[in-house]
């Protein structure tokens, strides 16, 4: 039987057998050649450790309903996008054929067997890594128009996972004429340095608030970014902003951590929008999630957002459990997790 990755408790990753359904006649089956994880958004549920599994969200009043059970059984699907080859074909379906390369929002799994409407087709020449991208960049793409970044802006971008390293290339796609990148961890800064950005700072080192102020002629950042979910990221881009300026997260923020709201918040006027690319509408009219996710498609098959070597870990489907584990417990050994199930 093929195999699948679930988490059948919090905390804990298995490969588990599943059965393949008999195909209906508008699906495809896809053989996985390679998937990825999102790492934010996906290790809250993972962990149960967040209002998403204790307070029911009320779709309605877009609130939480405080204790008051979800009423979900743990069982979970894990792992975001998933590239693969159809191997079957419904007798509907004429959009597809045996050996296209196709993707999707779809989990780790070694088959999948989906409506061949859900389903893209893969573009000529293009990576897995760059696929396993698309939704960062659809999230970093919102980012940067939400904020917006302008023509000669300094921007600040504090957290370097996958979204953050998106949101640094994106800003200097806009016109930043200076992208600082803060993170903790040694292989994001490196990444970051690698893709653009003019600086990146160890916030557990240096006091990236006062050294962005110092590098700016006292001013600060004009627009920062949040996106790690770290009340103290959140606290040094406050500081790092500069007066009247634009803080931007696009972070869900846990646990009882803290937020101080000091001087900087009050003195300075920081202005701070949180932004979500797929919370509709858009503050734009024209734009829709759609337009989004289409846009951030294309700068990557164009190559204008490059993401070939920022997937990291890559290991084998047979390892996925192990590695699931390992960016759950050891974050600063990872970027975002890819699967090669060809391996």
């Amino acid at each position: 039987m093929p195999l699948e990755l679930i988490a059948d408790a919090p905390g804990h990753a298995i490969l588990s057998p599943y059965e393949e359904p008999l195909l209906a006649p508008n699906e495809v089956r896809i053989k996985s050649l390679f998937s990825s994880v999102k790492h934010g958004t996906e290790l809250r549920g993972f962990r149960a450790d967040t209002p998403d599994a204790s307070d029911r969200w009320d779709r309605e009043l877009r609130l939480h309903r405080r204790g008051e059970s979800t009423g979900d059984s743990f069982l979970h699907n894990l792992g975001n996008i998933c590239l693969g080859v159809v191997t079957e074909v419904g007798t509907e379906v004429e959009t597809l054929k045996i050996d296209d390369r196709v993707f999707a929002h779809l989990p780790i799994r070694e088959t999948h067997t989906i409506s061949a409407t859900r389903l893209q087709k893969a573009p000529e020449d293009v990576s897995p890594q760059a696929i396993m991208y698309w939704d960062p960049a659809d999230f970093a793409l919102g980012a940067v128009r939400d904020g917006p970044v302008r023509l000669g802006d300094r921007v600040a971008v504090f957290g370097l996972g996958a979204i953050g390293l998106m949101v640094a290339q994106a800003a200097r796609l806009c016109g930043a004429r200076w992208v600082v990148a803060v993170d903790p961890i040694e292989r994001r800064r490196a990444a970051a340095l690698r893709h653009g950005a003019d600086l990146a700072l160890d916030p557990s080192e240096v006091d990236a608030g006062l050294q962005i102020k110092q590098l700016t002629d006292k001013t600060g950042a004009d627009i920062t970014f949040e996106t790690s979910g770290s009340y103290r990221a959140f606290e040094d881009a406050i500081r790092s902003t500069c007066y009247a300026g634009t803080l931007v997260s696009t972070a869900y923020y846990h646990g009882d951590q803290g937020l101080r709201l000091a001087g900087e918040w009050h003195r300075n006027r920081i202005q701070v929008i949180s932004s979500r690319a797929c919370s509709e509408p858009l503050p734009q009219a024209s734009w829709t999630f759609a337009r989004i996710r289409e846009e951030s498609l294309a700068l990557l098959v164009e190559g204008h957002l490059n993401a070939d070597d920022l997937v990291d870990p890559i290991v084998p489907f047979a390892q996925a459990a192990d590695a699931y584990h390992e960016i759950n417990e050891h974050p600063e050994r990872s970027i975002k997790l890819g699967i090669d199930h060809t391996q």
